[in-house]
C-alpha cells in the first residue's frame, strides 16, 4: 500500500455517553460551566486531577445530537463530516444524580464558545471519556502549575489534590484582569497571574513568567496552554534547563488561530 494511502489506527476511546444540560454558571466574563445531567452519566469514572474528556455537542444552534462513528483514527458522522467534538476538563461528578460539571474558556467565536455561552436547558450534549489524568507524586519537594486560561479548570483541580503542606508556585495567563478565578486556598501556594497585552499572541505573558521562574531540583512541573507557547516552553525545561521529562508534563491544549477537534490523543 502506498505510504500517502496509510491511515494511522488508534485505539477506539470510551463510548459517548449523552445527557442534557441543567444550567449553566457564568464563572467570569470568559468561563462558563456547565453542568450535564442524564442517567448514562451515573456511570462516568472521575478522571484524575488534570483529566480529559470530548464533548460533543450540536453540529448547528437547536440540531439534534447526532451520534459519530469511529473510523480507525477519529470521530466522523456517516456522511464524512467532522462533529463538534472538543476537549474540557470534567469537574465535580455526582453518580447518583448522574451529573457532571465542565468548566468551557470562551475565547473567540468558535462553536464551543458559543455553544457554552447561550446553552440552554434541555440542549443535548454527550462525553466520552475519560483519559489522561496526571499522578501526584508523594515525593516530590514541591510543584509549579502553569497555563493559560484553558488550563484553569485543571489547575484548580491539581492543587485541591496536592498533600496539605507541599509548596507550589502558580503561574496563569489571562487576557483581562476579570478572567481571574478563586484558587483553592492554601498558604503554601504562590500564585501569579500574569496579563497578556493586548494583541500579544497567546503565551508572550506565559513563557517569559515560567522561564523566570525558579525550580528547585525536587519540584515536579505541569503546564498547559496554545501549543505553540508550550513548545517554547518544553524546550525551556528539557534543553536549557536539562530537567527530565519524568519531572515535567507539559500539553498542548489548543492551537492559537485554528479551532481544535477530536484529532487529538487525550
Amino acid at each position: 500500500m502506498p505510504a500517502d494511502t496509510i491511515q494511522r489506527v488508534r485505539r477506539e476511546p470510551p463510548a459517548f455517553r449523552k445527557g442534557v444540560v441543567t444550567g449553566t454558571e457564568r464563572r467570569t466574563p470568559h468561563l462558563v460551566r456547565v453542568t450535564l445531567r442524564g442517567p448514562e452519566l451515573a456511570g462516568f469514572e472521575p478522571p484524575l486531577p488534570a483529566g480529559g474528556v470530548r464533548l460533543l455537542i450540536p453540529d448547528a444552534p437547536g440540531a439534534e445530537l447526532v451520534m459519530p462513528v469511529w473510523n480507525g483514527n477519529a470521530f466522523f458522522h456517516v456522511d464524512g463530516q467532522r462533529p463538534m467534538i472538543r476537549t474540557v476538563t470534567p469537574l465535580r461528578h455526582d453518580a447518583a444524580a448522574g451529573e457532571l460539571d465542565l468548566d468551557v474558556v470562551l475565547h473567540g467565536d468558535g462553536p464551543l464558545s458559543a455553544w457554552a455561552a447561550t446553552a440552554s436547558v434541555g440542549e443535548p450534549a454527550a462525553v466520552s471519556g475519560p483519559s489522561r489524568g496526571y499522578t501526584i507524586d508523594p515525593a516530590a519537594t514541591g510543584f509549579v502549575l502553569a497555563g493559560d486560561e484553558s488550563a484553569i479548570p485543571a489547575i484548580g483541580q491539581l492543587l485541591a489534590a496536592l498533600p496539605g503542606k507541599v509548596r507550589a508556585i502558580v503561574v496563569i495567563e489571562v487576557t483581562q484582569p476579570d478572567a481571574r478565578v478563586e484558587l483553592p486556598d492554601r498558604p503554601t501556594v504562590d500564585a501569579r497571574w500574569v496579563e497578556r497585552d493586548e494583541g500579544a499572541i497567546p503565551g508572550d505573558a506565559l513563557v517569559p513568567a515560567v522561564t523566570e521562574t525558579e525550580i528547585e531540583p525536587g519540584a515536579r512541573i505541569w503546564v498547559a496552554g496554545e501549543a505553540a507557547a508550550m513548545q517554547r516552553i518544553r524546550r525551556h525545561l528539557f534543553e536549557t534547563l536539562g530537567i527530565s521529562r519524568r519531572q515535567a508534563t507539559v500539553r498542548g491544549y489548543w492551537k492559537y488561530g485554528r479551532s481544535s477537534t477530536d484529532d487529538e490523543e487525550l
